[in-house]
């Protein structure tokens, strides 16, 4: 058998590998863009998406009459195939690419094509039985196919990465009420400040997560705003009236999605507006995550000269040289997941904004970089969910003993002995060493019973009714 298939473009004749399901477009693409070595393939839920957009295509067209029973059965099957997670490692094109997606398109359609023609009894190549761009391409085009796909695509992503978050978010609020009777000194721009429990520090974090959760379920629903059926500029060229609605409505119940069609197929196919809001979202999760981090590496700093209020579990010798060392290294690794993001966030809104007329064709460093956020950022949750959060403990005695002796509790005595008192106190505090507590006795300024009430815990870490 010969290694090879001849297949011919406007550009003339090549030879394919006998092998392959992709064809001759796909093979100049290969040709054209060796940029990161990875290829579109690696994305397995574009790849999903793009099966489902042409599986919808064809159900369409076949419901229009537009293709024949027997080719359009031979597409749905190759589609479902792909769908299912067969022939991805046939996605081969690079992610980053000119051409405004073509060449992804091409890609699908041709695996598609040859896949279908094997299930037809012919073999690979073979187009005159059934053809990549007249059958399987039928009533699209790439500036249609390629922003639906990535769109379907984000929001398959989004799922992994709203569910990495939720555990995330259950994770700090279990170490909230583990660690709800702890008091400790709070602190602003690095100082001592006034107590706090570290159940309230770590309940922060679960908040700022579920707020970023729903920021995420807002963004995504501009995601689900389609354009199939646009064709090449949004006009609709060679489609019937009817193909848009249909397709759109195949794909959604396809994909379990809730897919609407844009209101101007014009203005959708040059917009990529959404894509910037959501990008802006992930930057916003990345941002705050990143903080948590270093709050969570300050938190445990030391252990003899640092913080030292809490203990992250040890997950690798911290040092080569320095023996016993052991550093915070699942949140250092989370803080650069978030300087990425952010500069994706950067890469995508130039995309965006370099959009000329009819048609944006940049849209595959969007989605390079809208993938390469949302999977590195799940990934980054998920790994400081299982390998940092849920094993933290908290050195208890140091915070009490800290609480002790802080001047910070002067805050809590201002409405019982004044500003200038209280002011003297935590002076006298600090000059001597010793407890608030024990210097408002000394200097008689309350008695034991009101003093121990005013320091107890429900009352040093929130508002209550003033007498």
């Amino acid at each position: 058998m010969k290694s090879f298939r001849i297949e011919h473009d406007l550009l003339g004749e090549a030879e394919v590998p006998a092998t392959a399901y992709w064809g001759i477009h796909t093979l100049r693409a290969r040709e054209n863009y060796p940029i990161t070595g990875k290829p579109i393939g690696s994305y397995a839920e574009l790849v999903r998406a793009l099966a489902l957009v042409k599986q919808a295509a064809v159900l369409a067209n076949r419901e229009l009459g537009q293709i024949d029973q027997t080719r359009a059965d031979a597409i749905v099957a190759a589609c479902q195939e792909i769908a299912g997670g067969k022939l991805h490692d046939q996605f081969v094109v690079d992610v980053i690419q000119g051409g405004a997606g073509t060449s992804t398109n091409m890609n699908a359609n041709e695996v598609i094509a040859n896949r279908a023609l094997e299930l037809l009894g012919h073999a690979r190549g073979e187009y005159g039985h059934l053809h990549p761009i007249n059958h399987v391409n039928m009533s699209q085009s790439t500036n249609d196919v390629y922003p639906t796909a990535l769109r379907v695509a984000t929001c398959f992503s989004i799922r992994s990465l709203l569910s990495a978050m939720a555990g995330l978010r259950e994770a700090f609020a279990a170490k909230a009420e583990e660690f709800k009777d702890i008091l400790k000194i709070g602190r602003t721009q690095l100082q001592d400040a006034v107590p706090m429990t570290l159940g309230q520090e770590f309940s922060t974090y679960a908040v700022m997560l579920h707020e970023d959760e729903q920021r995420l379920g807002e963004a995504i629903a501009l995601i689900r705003e389609i354009n199939l059926g646009a064709t090449a500029i949004g006009t609709g060229i060679n489609t019937d009236m009817r193909y848009s609605r249909l397709a759109i409505g195949h794909l959604s119940r396809l994909s379990d999605l809730a897919l609407e069609p844009a209101p101007n197929l014009i203005e959708a196919t040059q917009d990529c507006g959404a894509f910037v809001q959501l990008s802006g979202v992930l930057k916003r999760v990345a941002s705050k995550l990143s903080k948590t981090c270093h709050d969570l590496r300050l938190l445990s700093s030391g252990p003899q000269a640092g913080f030292n209020e809490i203990h992250l579990p040890p997950r690798a010798a911290g040092s080569s040289i320095m023996p016993g060392k052991v550093n915070p290294i699942i949140p250092e690794v989370v803080n650069q997941i978030a300087f990425e993001v952010i500069g994706n966030d950067v890469t995508i809104t130039m995309a965006a904004e370099s959009g000329q007329l009819q048609l944006n064709a940049f849209e595959p460093i969007i989605a390079h970089s809208l993938f390469k956020s949302i999977e590195h950022l799940a990934a980054g949750c998920r790994t400081l969910t299982a390998h940092c959060v849920q094993g933290i403990t908290a050195n208890r005695e140091l915070l009490a003993e800290r609480v002790r002796t802080s001047a910070g509790l002067a805050t809590a005595l201002n409405p019982h002995i004044g500003y200038e008192n209280a002011t003297r106190v935590a002076q006298e505090a600090l000059r001597q060493g010793r407890g608030v507590a024990e210097l408002v006795l000394e200097m008689g300024l309350m008695d034991r019973e009101t003093l121990e009430k005013v320091l107890q815990p429900d009352v040093l870490t929130a508002p209550r009714r003033m007498a």
